[in-house]
């Protein structure tokens, strides 16, 4: 199932990507629960999948695709997580996945702009895969982590590196307005297959910048997991991205980065593709 966020006539709603495709069903508007947060935490999405089937659904087309989960507790997202990326930035290589946040304020859709800020010119991209978290713990160990995921979806952890590098703490420069694409949807685990097959794919402007599969992440899903929940109770709707591969625009030299009329394109097979254009602030 591919489950999503959107807004229509000017409502926001939730629903599940019909069987066609091409289409959502609008779950939201006949369901008791608030967004697709609450239903993830009411372990509802099969049943309302269920329930909804057959029914007509709203083209994709003509929707507007909101960050998966608008409102999610917390976003952790993970650094320095493909060996790559630790070569080419020189950091790295510490015994325990080197861990920030994101702020739900920072994200945007599917589609919607993404803003380079007028206060620098160095917005870089980093294509990610996100887990969804779908069941409440503390404490999880490796081997029960998967029983707490609803799902995964596609990050775009995208990183204005002059603010990232202005001190030793990455938060100014991971949090500007509409930089963290998040989308299209949310694939339930029963589609997504082996977790150790997923690829991601970053292309700029058509180019491809990042391909790497996610056996290649340092710190696997099952270990990010239980070590996030060491220091906190993970809820469902909290998002873990997982971390980029190698091929940043800033480690590249010259450094690319992007600017207005940039489309920033993350594909994680078989999840699907996040698409974003870039503007100016």
């Amino acid at each position: 199932m591919r489950w999503l966020t959107f807004a229509y006539q000017g409502r926001a709603s939730f629903g599940v990507v019909s069987a066609s495709g091409d289409a959502v069903i609008d779950v939201g508007a006949r369901s008791q629960y608030a967004d697709l947060k609450a239903a993830i935490a009411a372990n509802a999405l099969e049943g309302l999948a269920r329930s909804s089937a057959g029914e007509t659904g709203i083209p994709l087309s003509a929707i507007t695709y909101l960050p998966t989960l608008p409102n999610p507790d917390k976003i952790l997202c993970v650094g320095l997580n493909y060996k790559a990326h630790q070569e080419e930035t020189g950091r790295g290589g510490e015994p325990y996945p080197t861990i920030f946040v994101r702020f739900a304020g920072a994200q945007m859709g599917h589609k919607a702009p993404m803003i380079r800020p007028r206060e620098s010119n160095t917005l870089d991209y980093e294509g990610e895969i996100a887990m969804i978290i779908g069941k409440a713990g503390r404490r999880i160990a490796k081997e029960r982590a998967m029983d707490h995921v609803a799902g995964f979806s596609i990050y775009n952890d995208g990183s204005v590196r002059e603010y990232q590098r202005n001190t030793s703490q990455f938060t100014p420069g991971k949090n500007f307005a509409s930089t963290g694409g998040f989308g299209p949807w949310m694939m339930t685990l029963d589609e997504i297959g082996a977790l150790d097959s997923l690829e991601l794919t970053t292309r700029l402007n058509g180019n491809v910048m990042q391909n790497a599969k996610s056996s290649l992440l340092v710190f696997g899903f099952e270990e990010l997991i239980a070590y996030c929940s060491t220091f906190i109770e993970l809820v469902p709707g909290d998002i873990i991205v997982t971390g980029t591969p190698g091929g940043v625009g800033s480690a590249r030299k010259p450094p690319i980065f992007m600017d207005e009329g940039d489309l920033i394109e993350i594909e994680v097979k078989p999840i699907g593709t996040l698409s974003n254009r870039v503007v100016r602030d």
